[in-house]
């Protein structure tokens, strides 16, 4: 017996939605190990940068050969050698260049924070006072930075990049979980609405259809 199209596609959602789940729950997992671990995780992410770095570099450089009669084969071609060129050096030094990422990602955030502040009390909108401790936040997590570089640079990137998978799984978790329990209601309000619709459809009884009609008498009482 083949089962309904609509019941194959609800097991093909609840599949996916239970292959999402176990997908978030290895980056959730792959998070909190590199939280624990944020040397190997600092280490882990600038490897992994200076290859999407490289392999960037590479394909850009195809790219724009096989485009070499466009008026952008040069730009491409300058960006592709700056891709590769930079993904060999963090290959090659990835401590060194994890200090200078840290380095400016806290000059960011205290750029950042003293920008925030100051727009803050500048406009003075009705999120002064999210936007002033998102500021603050923002400077205090750039001095803590900088005070402890470049010993600072071993750790940061790694717990940044730890926190990301976490709450990158735990999004996909509640995704997964939710898609699975809407495919669950549909489905039994769909089998219920089914078996409300048959209930409903009058049953012609056996007797009454073997029950010879009047007109079929008439010759048998002439």
């Amino acid at each position: 017996m083949v089962a309904p199209a609509s019941a194959r596609d609800s097991r093909k959602l609840r599949r996916s939605f239970g292959r999402l789940t176990f997908l978030g729950a290895v980056l959730a997992l792959a998070g909190l190990v590199g939280l624990v671990y944020t040397g190997v995780a600092t280490l882990t992410s600038m490897l992994l940068f200076g290859w999407l770095l490289l392999v960037g570099g590479v394909v850009g450089l195809a790219h724009a050969i096989q485009s070499r009669g466009a008026s952008f084969f040069w730009l491409g071609v300058v960006v592709a050698a700056l891709n590769i060129a930079a993904g060999v050096v963090v290959i090659r030094r990835p401590e060194g260049s994890a200090e200078a990422l840290t380095m400016f990602a806290a000059l960011l955030f205290l750029t950042g924070g003293v920008f925030r502040l100051a727009g803050s009390v500048v406009v003075r909108g009705p999120q002064m006072g999210w936007t002033l401790v998102q500021g603050a936040f923002g400077v205090l997590l750039g001095v803590l930075v900088l005070a402890s570089w470049p010993s600072s640079s071993r750790y940061v990137i790694g717990c940044f990049f730890s926190l990301a998978l976490l709450f990158d799984g735990l999004g996909l978790i509640a995704l997964g979980i939710g898609g699975r329990h809407i495919v669950g209601l549909v489905t039994e309000s769909g089998a219920g609405a089914d078996a409300r619709g048959s209930a409903s459809v009058p049953q012609t009884p056996p007797q009454a259809m073997a029950k010879p009609s009047d007109s079929d008498q008439a010759p048998f009482e002439k």
